[in-house]
């Protein structure tokens, strides 16, 4: 029998080593953003000799904060809302009605998944963008639509398994009691599915507000650029700008590192219920 005195310290001491692994980057970042190029070429890992916000002035006008801002929150929150809804709504229909042509969509949903997005991007864009202009009429709009496809696989596997836990005697009593099938899902089911829909809005939100790929590849006018995009502009070919790069990358996580922090409890909550269940 392996002695605890020996292994829980061990245990701890492994703790501390991953969580200071785990920090560093975020700790480099913090102590870089208030330096100049000289400074963080010469010691990266030395503390700032002030604490001017001078850089952070300047990358706000630079970057177009504000505008790049909002445009990030409307593309997540209503990419996410329209993921988790129809997503749990999906997965709801697949799930009581059954049958093989259900089980089999819902099989090819979970297969869509291993098709890496690389494969089938050129094609995606030329076909809504130079044939058909769809991108042209609202382009944000059209990066929505694009989340909502590419997120909707796997936040339906993840519902698929918390509706089957629900006992279908609970909306038998509120059809009982006059529900119809719509009330009864938005009034019993889906109260019921909210551990498993904080868990899915907070990774669908992790990744759509960090996403630099896709809105690269819509967004053709700054306007709608958001802010992975805008931190292009302190990236240069021959030459990196760090005393703005690096500040505007620490503006560009902390709001969702911050969300992250607040929301880590429920991803955990979530996934090992969906485990049990």
């Amino acid at each position: 029998m392996i002695n605890k005195k020996i292994t829980l310290p061990l245990i701890y001491a492994l703790l501390i080593i991953f969580f200071i692994l785990f920090v560093f980057p975020f700790v480099l970042i913090i102590i870089n953003s208030f330096k100049s190029n000289g400074e963080i070429l010469e010691s990266p890992f030395a503390l700032p000799t002030s604490l001017s916000l001078a850089h952070f002035a300047e990358v706000i006008e630079k970057m177009n904060f504000f505008s790049s801002f909002s445009n990030t929150v409307m593309v997540t929150v209503f990419s996410v809302i329209f993921i988790g809804l129809l997503a749990a709504m999906t997965a709801y229909y697949m799930v009581r009605r059954g049958g093989r042509f259900n089980n089999g969509l819902f099989a090819l949903m979970v297969a869509s998944m291993i098709i890496p997005f690389q494969s089938i991007m050129i094609p995606l864009i030329y076909i809504y963008g130079a044939k058909l202009h769809w991108i042209d009429i609202s382009p944000l709009g059209f990066l929505i639509v694009l989340y909502i496809g590419f997120g909707s696989a796997l936040s339906v596997f993840m519902y698929h398994g918390f509706v089957k836990s629900i006992p279908y005697e609970l909306e038998e009593a509120s059809l009982l009691d006059g529900c119809t099938r719509p009330q009864t899902f938005f009034k019993i089911v889906l109260p019921m599915l909210s551990p498993i829909s904080v868990t899915i809005a907070i990774l669908n939100v992790l990744w759509i507000w960090n996403d630099y790929l896709l809105p690269s590849l819509v967004l053709t006018d700054e306007r709608y650029f958001t802010m992975p995009i805008k931190m292009k502009a302190f990236n240069g070919t021959y030459m990196n700008n760090w005393e703005l790069l690096i500040p505007a990358l620490l503006l560009t996580i902390l709001p969702i590192l911050i969300a992250y922090l607040f929301g880590q409890r429920y991803i955990i909550r979530g996934v090992s219920q969906g485990a049990i269940k």
